[in-house]
Formats: C-alpha cells, sequence, structure tokens
C-alpha cells in the first residue's frame, strides 16, 4: 500500500538511494536548527541593536511515531522536552514520554491545562466539542501548556528567546503542506526540522538507529493517542478503541465524562463524545501540534513496510 505521504517514485527507491536521502535529511536538520538560533537569536537585532539570549531548545514529544523520531534526531542537542498532557488520552503514551526521556537524561516539561480549562471543565460547560469547537479544544489543552512550558524556560522575554522543535511535516495534510521551516512568535522561534520528511523517510531513519523506540499505542492506533477530544472523531471509533486494552482506562475515563454530561443537562448530541462524526466532514482550524487529529483513521507507512 503506498501512502498518500509519498513523493513520486519514493517507494521504488533502492536501500542505497534511501539512505543517502536520509543522510542529506538529517545534515539539512540540524543545519536548520544552526540557522534559526543564527538568524532569529543570535544575530537578530532590536531597535537598540541588542542580541537575543538563547536560552533552550525543546522538542515538542507527544509520543507519536514522528516526535519519537524527531526527539531521537535532537536528543543530544534539546535541552528540554515538553508534553502537554491534556487530561484525556492514553496514559501508556504519557508513560512512554517519561521513560523514554529519563533514559536519554533529556529533561522533561509536562504541562496540564490550567483549572477552569481541564477537559472534563469544558465538557460539563459547554459538551463534548465537534469540528467547530476544535481550535478551543486545541487552546485549552495544548496551547496554555506550551505557554507554561515558555514561562517556565523564557523569564525576560524581551531579551530571551528559544527554540521549539516540531515534528510537523508537509505531507501529513493539505494544510500541513504550507507550514513554513522556521517562524517566529514572540520570543518561541519553531523550527520544523521534518517538514519535507516522508513517511518512508521516517521508516528508513528506524531502520538505521535501532535504539530509536517505538510506542506501542502508535503502533496500535495509528496516533499517539495523547489527545482524544474527540472534535474529529470517526464513525464508531470510540467503540474501535475500546477494542484495545492499552486504551481501556481513557475509554472509560470518557464513557463515565458522557454520564456526567447527560447529568449535567448537556443537550444531544453534545453530550455524546465524537458526535461530530455524525455531521459529515468540517472544514475547522487545527492546531500545529494536531497530527493525531488529522491522522486519525488513516494508516500510517509504519504499519505497511518495514
Amino acid at each position: 500500500m503506498r501512502s498518500a505521504t509519498e513523493l513520486p517514485g519514493m517507494v521504488e527507491l533502492s536501500m542505497p538511494a534511501r539512505n543517502a536521502r536520509l543522510d542529506a535529511l538529517i545534515k539539512a536538520a540540524h543545519d536548520l536548527l544552526d540557522r534559526a538560533v543564527r538568524e532569529e537569536i543570535v544575530e537578530h537585532r532590536d531597535g537598540h541593536g541588542r542580541n537575543r539570549k538563547h536560552v533552550a531548545t525543546a522538542v515538542l514529544f507527544s509520543g507519536g511515531h514522528d516526535s519519537t523520531v524527531l526527539a531521537h534526531l535532537f536528543r543530544r542537542r534539546a535541552t528540554h522536552a515538553i508534553h502537554a498532557n491534556t487530561g484525556i488520552g492514553v496514559e501508556a503514551t504519557r508513560q512512554f514520554v517519561r521513560d523514554t526521556c529519563a533514559s536519554w537524561g533529556l529533561p522533561l516539561i509536562e504541562k496540564h491545562p490550567p483549572v477552569g480549562s481541564t477537559y472534563r471543565e469544558l465538557v460539563l460547560t459547554d459538551g463534548f466539542p465537534g469540528p467547530a469547537k476544535h481550535w478551543k479544544m486545541y487552546q485549552r489543552l495544548k496551547e496554555r501548556a506550551l505557554e507554561a512550558a515558555k514561562n517556565e524556560l523564557v523569564r525576560m522575554p524581551s531579551r530571551e528567546r528559544m527554540v521549539f522543535l516540531a515534528g510537523r511535516r508537509s505531507g501529513e495534510s493539505k494544510r500541513r503542506a504550507r507550514i513554513p521551516e522556521v517562524e517566529r512568535r514572540k520570543s518561541i522561534v519553531w523550527v520544523s526540522p521534518l517538514r519535507h520528511w516522508t513517511a518512508l523517510d521516517l521508516n528508513t531513519y528506524r531502520r538505521r538507529f535501532l535504539d530509536c523506540p517505538r510506542n506501542e499505542v502508535a503502533d496500535m492506533l495509528h496516533m499517539s493517542g495523547e489527545c482524544l477530544c474527540g472534535a474529529f472523531a470517526e464513525p464508531g471509533e470510540l467503540d474501535e478503541l475500546a477494542t484495545w486494552p492499552v486504551a481501556a482506562d481513557a475509554v472509560a475515563q470518557i464513557r463515565s465524562l458522557e454520564t456526567e454530561a447527560v447529568q449535567a443537562g448537556i443537550p444531544e448530541p453534545r453530550c455524546r463524545w465524537g458526535w461530530g462524526a455524525d455531521q459529515g466532514r468540517v472544514k475547522a482550524r487545527s492546531g500545529p501540534l494536531c497530527s493525531s487529529c488529522e491522522m486519525a483513521g488513516q494508516l500510517e507507512l509504519f504499519a505497511a513496510k518495514p
């Protein structure tokens, strides 16, 4: 089976050609980080001619296949890993992230949504999200966690900057085809070193670097499972998740919350997780770290080719 993320002719490449391409991609990834730090931090000047201080380089580690390869690739250059604990995901993925960072000696910053913005509080106030509310879920469950992590590392925003290494790839979706390699948002410089990588490139990386770990949740579910907000759920997705023991606790949490939502007076259909699946495909905004939502229900090439 050929993945929609593959470039023409990629699958037919010989192993020497795949490895040569991988060598070039690895070098380009490290060169991109060097360029981003140089141009957006070290050489950047404000109106008073002062350089910014580079205080941290953090890899955003969801526990999915892409972010794991990214974390492995930069594990010796990153100063920290950041994980947004959404509070509505598979605990085994969170533990995978913790264990992996501990094995590498990479400091992990794990942040939760602030009080008042937890998934449970959001659901009991306004119901389970459909596609139109996905952006709100992203802001509350992930963006605020990233902001809290940034505030822990950047103490003087007017003088300091840090790098967020994100595992976004242009082939994941039409929206991601437009992501820039480097962009700065205030004191954060976002860098996407895997932008030009395909799923086959990621497989080639794992074939060469056998110490790059695999998250069994991602292998089973074909997504990291770190966020199961349900905004972009597929029809029957919750029942399918229930068939996997690794997701049993998360499914039980969701079904318990459905009962609470009914008791709280949340009307149909918003008292049901994944109700948006009944509405057909709806265009909606998605956050820069929501590949799990975008890829839900799609088999990755990891499951198809060694």
